[in-house]
Parts: C-alpha cells; sequence; structure tokens
C-alpha cells in the first residue's frame, strides 16, 4: 500500500554495531475498534394499531471521522413496519429514518508515524430488527434494532528487516538437459533422403569386381 522509503538504523548489541539492519516505513492497520449496539426505537404510526404483521429494516449509510482518540460514526437507516388498524380492517407501511451516532474507540497497535491516516468502517452486521411489538399505550411501535460496527485505522507505520552483507547465489535445481526441439533437429540432419542417395546397379556374384 503506497510507497515505501528506508531509512538507516544504527543499533548496538553486546558492544557490535547491527550494520546490516534496515527500516522500511509504509502503510498498514494501526489501530482497530469495534462497538455492537442493541437499541429500542419508539415510532408513532398515523393509527391506532391492532397488529404488526412485518417489520424490516432498509437503506443503511454512515460515515465516520477521527476525533482525538476515538472515531465518530454518524449514520442512518429506514424501519418499515407493516400494520393493520381499525379493528384489523385496514393495513398500511409506516416508515421512519432513524439517525445514529456511534463513538468507538481505538485501540492502537503501533504508534503512527505521521498525522496522515485512513478510516475505514466496516458493517459487521447491519441494522436489523430482533424484536416488534405494539407499547402498553396501544399508540407506538416498540422496535428492537441491532447493529455491529468495526473500525480499522490506516497509516504509517516502522518495520525492521535484515539486509544480506553480501551477493550470493541462489540453490535453483536447474537439470542439465538438451531440449526436444534440438534433439529432432540433430536426428534430421542425419537422415539422408531415399532422393538424394546415388543409385548402385547390384553386382553379380560370378563377377570379379
Amino acid at each position: 500500500m503506497g510507497s515505501c522509503c528506508i531509512g538507516w538504523i544504527e543499533a548496538k548489541e553486546g558492544g557490535r554495531k547491527l550494520k546490516n539492519l534496515r527500516q522500511i516505513v509504509t502503510k498498514a492497520v494501526i489501530a482497530k475498534g469495534k462497538h455492537r449496539s442493541e437499541t429500542t426505537e419508539l415510532l408513532k404510526p398515523p393509527n391506532r394499531p391492532s397488529s404488526i404483521l412485518g417489520c424490516w429494516v432498509i437503506n443503511h449509510t454512515q460515515q465516520a471521522k477521527k476525533v482525538g482518540s476515538h472515531v465518530e460514526v454518524t449514520g442512518s437507516f429506514d424501519v418499515n413496519v407493516w400494520y393493520s388498524h381499525h379493528d384489523h380492517s385496514k393495513t398500511s407501511v409506516f416508515t421512519e429514518s432513524i439517525p445514529y451516532k456511534d463513538k468507538i474507540a481505538l485501540h492502537y497497535r503501533d504508534e503512527p508515524t505521521s498525522a496522515k491516516e485512513e478510516t475505514i468502517v466496516t458493517v459487521l452486521q447491519h441494522p436489523n430488527c430482533t424484536e416488534a411489538s405494539i407499547s402498553e399505550c396501544g399508540q407506538n411501535f416498540s422496535i428492537s434494532i441491532e447493529r455491529e460496527l468495526l473500525v480499522e485505522m490506516i497509516g504509517e507505520t516502522k518495520v525492521s528487516v535484515t539486509i544480506h552483507p553480501h551477493p550470493y547465489d541462489e540453490d535453483w535445481p536447474i537439470l542439465e538437459s538438451e531440449s526436444s526441439s534440438i534433439v529432432m533437429e540433430e536426428k534430421k540432419n542425419n537422415e539422408v533422403p531415399n532422393k538424394e542417395r546415388p543409385h548402385q546397379p547390384p553386382q553379380r556374384k560370378d563377377s570379379p569386381f
């Protein structure tokens, strides 16, 4: 990810300088955070509900922003409730958009080397309805929603590597053998076509020649 730059390390171990160490500055995941929430939303439809026939959640959107050692994720989703009213004689679908803001703590494994960090949000569990019921007053819907988010911070970090001091030959198991095309070409060159061979008459047994 991105370009890498190499810096020199001058370390000592037992009085000896480790001159074959190099320090690579590269991009990696330096911090993570996870947040799971279960909330209950109270929705008030225009008609007094008789029963709930179904409930589903759609149109989930979110965006993240780093604030100090936390990440604020703001988003919204639409809750749709299919219900009956007027003493079960009619049905309707009630829709309401629910906004939310989650504050997710970050756990750093490596300290960043620069202020340039990238925030990546992964939705592990989209908002989902786990329970839908009519409230005790009989006027509202009580909707339980669960969701789960994962936040990752991408930034520059340092990795130490060892450099081989001398050039070396890699031990590759290469077999020295002739290719089939060369063998076939040599075999073809050794063969003389019949039309190019000189014609020799048969010799008689009683001929001195």
